[in-house]
């Protein structure tokens, strides 16, 4: 049997060092991570006022964000629920109503078509109005017959339904057609001007979060201002030197994130009784919703980001400025 070629002389040898520099560095990194925590917590005070600036700066746009979802939710379902009136004409007989009924609900964008005929309507208009003895004094029925069309869930985005509006007032014997979108129009206007409203609230709480940290991490170097001059006469890096206000810009993100988790958290538990009993006074589906798990992770993503950012940018402009003369 033909035997493996013997390794090279000092093949082990050389994957020994890197192996002990990338566990050396592991170590480093786990050192600097725990003081930086440690003297996080020797300042509970300072510490508890920066996370709190920001869990709230943070906590506030996406729980305006997440009302917004909401409410776009409910206005998604009441516009595919948006059923449209057919008033017919005077000389319309009950039989030919009927007959438009039945074609009408024939159509695919159609899904339910209920009629209402004068009679009908007149006794739900005296019942509902109170005006029993002003009615009495009509010699005629002055109502008309109706149609009641539901369309299906695809005709769902305005311009589906202006096709469908189109289309019905075009038939034979329909004097007049209405559906009520001007409310729901005006409310998508709405809920786009607050989204773009909110997105620049974002921005600038963000800026703010950044500026935040950034000044904390100045402090944090001025106040070690000695440390880093003695690091740097016996050779450390600018890496090295950055390293722990990097990882204090860390755990200040990872506070600001899990105190805007508790805040949001706090926030919907509190409004979802009053909201919900709101909704049913006015027979709405309307809930308020939270983040998912991966809303949440991404959320302490994101402050973790903002931290790491705020340090680096404080870092890079002020840590330069140290020397040893």
């Amino acid at each position: 049997m033909n035997k493996a070629p013997p390794k090279p002389r000092g093949a082990n040898r050389s994957r020994a060092p890197f192996r002990q520099a990338f566990e050396s560095y592991l170590g480093h990194h786990r050192r600097v991570a725990r003081d930086s925590a440690r003297r996080m917590l020797q300042a509970p005070v300072a510490s508890l006022m920066t996370w709190t600036v920001m869990g709230v700066a943070l906590a506030l746009p996406v729980g305006l964000l997440l009302l917004l979802t909401s409410l776009q939710g409910v206005s998604a379902g009441w516009e595919s629920a948006a059923r449209v009136t057919l008033y017919l004409a005077e000389e319309v007989t009950v039989d030919q109503a009927d007959g438009l009924r039945l074609d009408i609900a024939m159509r695919p964008e159609v899904a339910e078509v209920e009629l209402i005929d004068k009679t009908q309507a007149l006794a739900e208009f005296r019942s509902g109005s109170g005006l029993d003895d002003a009615l009495d004094f009509l010699n005629d029925n002055p109502l008309p017959h109706t149609l009641l069309v539901t369309p299906t869930d695809r005709v769902r985005s305005e311009l589906a339904m202006q096709g469908l509006l189109g289309t019905l007032e075009d038939i034979r014997g329909v004097s007049r057609v209405q559906v009520d979108l001007g409310w729901l129009q005006r409310l998508k206007a709405i809920t786009e001007v607050l989204g773009r409203g909110v997105w620049a609230l974002a921005a600038l709480l963000a800026l703010a979060v950044i500026l935040v940290i950034g000044n904390t991490i100045r402090l944090a170097i001025e106040n070690r201002r000695d440390e880093i001059l003695v690091a740097k006469l016996v050779g450390g890096t600018d890496a090295f030197v950055r390293r722990p206000f990097l990882y204090t810009g860390i755990w200040f993100g990872l506070g600001g994130g899990l105190v805007a988790f508790v805040l949001l958290q706090l926030t919907l538990w509190w409004l979802s009784g009053p909201v919900e009993r709101l909704a049913d006074l006015y027979g709405s589906q309307f809930v308020l919703t939270g983040l998912s798990f991966q809303g949440n992770l991404v959320l302490l993503m994101v402050a973790i980001g903002f931290g790491w950012l705020g340090a680096w940018l404080a870092v890079k402009r002020h840590l330069v400025a140290i020397e040893p003369g």
